[in-house]
């Protein structure tokens, strides 16, 4: 059955819109139906318009993302290019929307003495995700700073709501209603007059000396276990370069699996089971996935 949209967006949504155009990894198949809203009005006024049993599912960079071959029934939004307003609000407070890229928010409030925010630069994402599963990097997590968010639900309502509505842990955030979704958020911070893009550079040339930067990857795989880290769980487990088609884990990087170029997302989801069942039997941890798997097979 033919997804339904309004009259009015009729011309405007993609019908099977490959998803390996908008993922990280490079592979996933397509989307029922793709839309790339103008702004929030444009959005809101889609996703009224939209029958209720539908699926919504949301996309930014679409990096931390498996789109399996069978692609994504429903509907794909994505912020890509959109919903990317981000302003000063304070000495020590910002706004930014979801579309807003991570490594900009980091520049920015270098820029504007704030801090810290430094670690955002090590997120490869948008803050829409980052503040779907409180993404973090370089010690920093996302919802240490977060003060209120906008969300909007299926019906096109938009509601601001206190941070303490939510439950962040580490990777995982619990809300308290189904179907909204984050448009945007205030992040406080601390008035930092002396930063300086120097820290941001810092950590980016410490990223890129231990990760496969430029390489075709969803960032790290696996939520690093109490008290330990993923990578060093794989790497001991004797898995760096271990191959499945086109799919390797990256030699740099344990957590890190590499799309060589003409894998499928049933091989990256092959490998990542591999490493997590051989990390099971030679360490006896458990691992759990940090990317997000969706779609069908």
């Amino acid at each position: 059955m033919t997804v339904a949209v309004a009259a009015d967006f009729s011309t405007r949504v993609r019908r099977r819109e490959p998803l390996s155009r908008h993922t990280s990894w490079h592979v996933g198949g397509p989307a029922e139906v793709f839309f790339n809203p103008r702004d929030r009005t444009d959005l809101a006024a889609f996703l009224r318009g939209l029958p209720d049993d539908v699926p919504i599912y949301w996309i930014g960079l679409g990096s931390n993302l498996l789109v399996r071959d069978g692609g994504i029934p429903g509907v794909v939004i994505s912020t890509h290019g959109t919903l990317d307003s981000l302003e000063r609000l304070s000495a020590t407070t910002v706004r930014a929307e979801a579309g807003v890229a991570c490594a900009r928010i980091a520049r920015q409030c270098i820029k504007w003495g704030m801090g810290p925010a430094e670690f955002f630069a090590g997120i490869p994402g948008t803050l829409g995700g980052a503040l779907a599963m409180n993404a973090g990097a370089f010690g920093g997590e996302t919802w240490k700073h977060v003060l209120t968010v906008e969300t909007i639900d299926r019906h096109g309502e938009e509601r601001v709501r206190q941070a303490g509505e939510y439950q962040a842990g580490y990777r995982s955030v619990t809300a308290p209603a189904p179907d909204e979704w984050f448009i945007a958020a205030t992040l406080g911070f601390e008035h930092r007059p002396a930063a300086h893009a120097g820290e941001v550079q810092a950590l980016l040339t410490r990223r890129k000396q231990s990760q496969p930067i430029g390489e075709w990857s969803c960032g790290s795989v696996f939520t690093n276990p109490p008290g330990d880290h993923a990578a060093r769980l794989i790497e001991t487990a004797g898995l760096k370069g271990y191959r499945v088609g086109d799919a390797s884990v990256s030699q740099k990087h344990a957590n890190f699996i590499i799309n060589h170029g003409t894998a499928r997302a049933a091989d990256l989801e092959r490998l990542i089971e591999h490493v997590r069942s051989t990390v099971e039997r030679v360490h006896g941890v458990s691992l759990h996935p940090e990317v997000r798997i969706v779609g069908l097979p």
